[in-house]
């Protein structure tokens, strides 16, 4: 498996992951791919974070990493990590989070935010959001609602996080 970041010939394979990999999805409303194509054509883009990850030509995993607002600063949201159903629960996920962690770290990008399952984002540093000051500008449980640090550096943001006018927030 490679790790690369995705180009515009990739995009209909990595529509067609997204829509297969949250099609039983019980959070999903069956809109994600369309969050990313309005996304890749929003100033909250940035390419180096939209990363698939391939495997003997095949895209089997995506995530992508978009600018976000915190108080005054910037930080990133992980939106959306996908992976096709017959190659979840083998590690594709927990590669694409570190590979992309890795990156945003090295561009200089302190904190991600991400709305999700909170025994799964742990792993990789994501807290409660709410313990640091860090808010959605939606409801949900706090639980689900977390940030994690990339860098040792990072400043310590607090407020309201707005996203890009993509998500419709």
């Amino acid at each position: 498996m490679i790790i690369r970041e995705e180009k515009q010939q990739d995009f209909p394979a990595v529509d067609a992951l997204i829509r297969s990999a949250f099609a039983h999805a019980a959070h999903s409303d069956g809109t994600e791919q369309d969050l990313v194509a309005a996304l890749r054509d929003s100033d909250a883009f940035l390419p180096p974070l939209s990363l698939l990850a391939e495997e003997a030509g095949m895209v089997i995993g995506y995530i992508l990493f978009t600018k976000v607002n915190i108080g005054d600063g910037v930080a990133l949201a992980l939106a959306p990590l996908a992976v096709l159903p017959a190659f979840q629960r083998q590690g594709v996920g927990k590669a694409l989070v570190r590979e992309g962690h890795r990156r945003a770290a090295n561009l200089g990008y302190g904190l991600s935010v991400v709305l999700g399952s909170e025994t799964y984002y742990p792993q990789f540093g994501y807290l409660p959001a709410a313990d640091f000051g860090i808010v959605p500008p939606f409801e949900v449980d706090s639980k689900n609602y977390m940030v994690c640090r990339l860098r040792e550096d990072a400043a310590a943001l607090r407020g309201t996080v707005r996203y890009a006018k993509a998500f419709g927030l």
